[in-house]
């Protein structure tokens, strides 16, 4: 995400040419786009983006059964020792 950030950052600067932006060949302005295609394609490959997706995914799931504990009154921090 932050390639494509800084891409469009660059485009911006170059369109209204601003300072040493003006002065950069397209191919530098553009160059973060194609590397936000590279690290895609790396975290598509990796299983990098499923692993997360998953970890999400779980944490969601630990959080409502902890807020279906807690409504029970049997999650451990009700409970009295």
């Amino acid at each position: 995400m932050w390639f494509i950030a800084i891409g469009v950052l660059g485009i911006a600067l170059k369109l209204i040419g601003f300072g040493p932006v003006d002065k950069l060949s397209w191919l530098w302005v553009l160059s973060p786009f194609a590397l936000a295609v590279v690290w895609w394609a790396w975290s598509d490959s990796s299983g990098r983006t499923t692993r997360l997706a998953m970890d999400r995914l779980d944490q969601r799931k630990e959080a409502r059964r902890q807020k279906q504990m807690a409504a029970l009154g049997r999650d451990d921090s009700s409970r009295r020792k």
